[in-house]
């Protein structure tokens, strides 16, 4: 069995979840520092857990996505590697430009901590295998930063090859369209805001996160 390499930066704080989630789904999970570089070909797939990564300093994921391992990272999407982000996960994915747009402010100014409906608006053949679409599901949002935003013509772009992962069905920090996830066009590399990896067990509010592993 390939390892799932989970990286880490400083502030990373949902890492230890993704890490006990890819175990709970028999995946064999390894940390993956932010210092060091590896060699995508000892892993199956790579995690990038929210937290705020450098303290959030300048823009939220723009220090980490400048980091060594990210490097590793670039190389391992070009050659197809699955790729995960949630949450932080995602604002470095994009600030890394490995994802299109970028995630800013919330519209209120404020963070924001609650549960929330999404739609699924593509599948994707890594992450969420079985979700179909137009599936609601029940997630938590933990973020300050996660208003996604791109313009116009790269909206169309999105809608037209797919690559909106899913939308909020109440969209609670003005993100246009609604959006919450994004794939990128090869559709290996895959973020959300909102935390799968918070809604496993039936303790947690809803168990619909389970989909994603």
């Amino acid at each position: 069995m390939k390892k799932v390499g989970v990286l880490r930066f400083p502030g990373t704080n949902c890492d230890r979840d993704i890490y006990k989630a890819v175990e709970e789904f028999g995946g064999q999970p390894e940390w993956l520092w932010h210092q060091d570089q590896f060699d995508p070909e000892n892993y199956e797939a790579f995690m990038l857990p929210g937290g705020f990564s450098y303290g959030d300093y300048l823009r939220s994921g723009a220090l980490a996505a400048h980091a060594p391992a990210m490097t590793s990272v670039k190389e391992a999407a070009d050659k197809g590697y699955p790729v995960f982000g949630i949450c932080n996960g995602f604002q470095i994915l994009c600030e890394a430009g490995l994802l299109p747009g970028a995630l800013l402010r919330n519209s209120g100014g404020r963070f924001i901590d609650t549960e929330v409906e999404l739609k699924v608006a593509n599948s994707n053949p890594r992450f969420g295998v079985k979700l179909v679409q137009n599936q609601i599901l029940k997630m938590p949002i933990a973020h300050a930063d996660g208003r996604y935003h791109v313009g116009p013509d790269e909206l169309k772009k999105l809608q037209d090859n797919s690559q909106i992962f899913c939308t909020y069905v109440k969209n609670p920090n003005g993100s246009v369209g609604d959006i919450a996830g994004v794939m990128n066009a090869k559709k290996n590399v895959v973020a959300m805001m909102p935390h799968p990896e918070r809604a496993l067990f039936s303790w947690m509010g809803s168990e619909d996160g389970r989909l994603f592993f």
